[in-house]
Order: C-alpha cells, then sequence, then structure tokens
C-alpha cells in the first residue's frame, strides 16, 4: 500500500522515537514490515521535511532523531527513559538548576523528549551542543537531579 505522504511521516517519526534507525534503507525495510511501500528517495525527502537530524550515540554510530514534536504532544515516560538511557552521560546540579551532557550533537534531542514528557519539577530546557540546562521549579533541583540521574542510569 502507498499510504498519504502524512500517515507515512507520521509512521516514520513513531519509528524514530520507537527504533534506533541508523539508514534510510533500514527506514524503507522497516516501513515495508508495516505494509508501508516507500522508495528511499521519498524517504529521503520525509526526512528532511520532518526536521530529522543524525546524531552521535554512545559507541560512535549514528541514528536519525526528530528533534521536535508538536507541543501539546507528551512524550510518554518510556521514550523519555530511553532517550535519557541512551543518550545522557552526566548530570549535575547547583541551586535550582540541573546539567546534562550528552556525546556531541545530541542535546537537542534530549531537551526535546523532556520538554514534551511534562516532568514534574521542570520549568524549560535550554539546549547546546552537548550540554542541557534545566531549569527547576524548585529553589533546590537536587531531587529533580535525582529523578534525571534515575532515568538515565547513572
Amino acid at each position: 500500500m502507498r499510504p498519504a505522504k502524512h500517515q507515512r511521516q507520521h509512521r516514520i517519526a513513531k519509528l524514530l522515537e520507537s527504533t534506533t534507525v541508523t539508514s534510510q534503507a533500514q527506514l524503507v525495510d522497516l516501513l515495508a514490515a508495516d505494509g508501508m511501500v516507500a522508495t528511499q528517495g521519498t524517504v529521503s525527502r520525509d526526512l528532511e521535511e520532518l526536521g530529522a537530524v543524525k546524531v552521535r550515540l554512545p559507541g560512535g554510530e549514528t541514528a536519525y532523531a526528530v528533534p521536535e514534536l508538536p507541543r501539546d504532544q507528551l512524550a510518554p515516560e518510556q521514550h523519555l527513559a530511553r532517550v535519557m538511557g541512551e543518550w545522557v552521560v552526566e548530570v549535575g546540579f547547583s541551586a535550582n538548576l540541573v546539567l546534562l551532557r550528552t556525546p556531541p550533537g545530541c542535546a537537542h534531542v534530549v531537551a526535546s523528549a523532556l520538554d514534551r514528557a511534562g516532568e514534574e519539577g521542570v520549568l524549560g530546557t535550554v539546549a547546546g551542543d552537548d550540554t542541557i540546562l534545566v531549569i527547576s521549579t524548585s529553589p533546590s533541583a537536587e531531587a529533580l537531579a535525582g529523578r534525571l540521574t534515575a532515568l538515565a542510569g547513572l
């Protein structure tokens, strides 16, 4: 079946959230397994339209990720835990600030997942290349840093 463009792009976004996709060919195969026919060229255009980027995983391999989803769409707890577990390598805090470190090029993916998760005590995030500043609603970010450390499996 050849799905409508928006259906295919929605499925691609969901696959990138739940699966480590390292190549366009792999994505074509994953779509085919779901009964969706798409060429590599179509998938390439879809990834560009979705704003997908390649991010470096621990160990050096790269995978596709969509850094932003609609603001009103909340990331499930499992998604946040997966993102934190894959990409957060260090957590620190001071006063009402938590600092998260990631491999280069991954901070925006973690910050976006954290923003969408609606995590209690998070006012917002600011992401650089490999560093995320998480602003806590509490005068002390110790408890928030502890929860984020646990989510990251550190």
